[in-house]
């Protein structure tokens, strides 16, 4: 068992994994300072002065924090679209061979530089 573990845990995959997990919380944690310290005061302020986190309503008992819910809201939008903006950036440093697509011969195509091959080959043998 302690073998396949290590296996397991060897992969580039699951190193890989961990690595993305461990960027995507830091990233995580700055992009909800963001929100919280510059994007929502902005905000409150063009609204004027509501803070959002504080929004609630009281429904008997029970109080319904509708504010917090937005603040979730926005998070969640300003968090996709900085990832949008980082797998964008990133995607431009890959060289222009990646980017292209693999060509895929025919089986007329295939069939064609076999010939031609066999025709080089027979051609050095009677030089």
């Amino acid at each position: 068992m302690l073998k396949d573990f290590k296996k397991f845990a060897i992969k580039g995959n699951v190193i890989d994994l961990a690595v993305g997990v461990i960027i995507g919380t830091a990233f995580g944690k700055i992009v909800t300072s963001l929100v919280n310290d510059i994007v929502m005061p902005l905000i409150g302020i063009l609204i004027g002065g509501v803070n959002f986190s504080g929004l609630d309503y009281a429904f008997g008992k029970a109080i319904v924090k509708y504010g917090a819910f937005i603040q979730t809201i926005i998070d969640f939008f300003i968090i996709a679209f900085s990832v949008f903006l980082f797998v964008r950036f990133f995607e431009r440093f890959k060289t222009k061979d990646e980017q292209k697509p693999v060509p895929t011969l025919t089986n007329e195509e295939k069939l064609l530089t076999e010939i031609r091959d066999l025709l080089k080959t027979q051609q050095e043998r009677e030089h």
